[in-house]
């Protein structure tokens, strides 16, 4: 032990923090976080579709939802749950899984 050894002034490195060239997170990786909440909390008008740019899925989930008020709310029910299970999904990938999937490879659903 070393005890009563002097630390250097500076700041310490961060060993765990991964290096991206300069960039702290890959581009396209700050959609990540508004569109899960947006589809735990909105995941049935579609919110999270358009913030990504699927906008043809965005305007499915809304348009499901609206019908299913008229269809004793199931369809409503089914493409909230859809988003729910589609944003705890963005929520648990990490931000180069994400950005692959979603950004890059443009995959729609689940």
């Amino acid at each position: 032990m070393n005890c009563g050894t002097m630390l250097p002034i500076g700041p310490m490195p961060m060993q765990h923090m991964p290096n991206y060239g300069g960039q702290t997170k890959p581009a396209g990786s700050e959609k990540k976080l508004a569109a899960g909440l947006c589809g735990i909390l909105l995941g049935g008008l579609g919110v999270h579709k358009f913030i990504l740019g699927y906008n043809t899925e965005g305007v499915i989930m809304l348009v499901t939802y609206l019908a299913g008020f008229l269809l004793c709310g199931i369809p409503s029910l089914v493409v909230t749950v859809i988003g729910i299970i589609e944003g705890i999904m963005y929520l648990m990938k990490t931000d180069e899984e994400f950005v692959s999937t979603y950004i890059v490879n443009k995959k729609p659903w689940f």
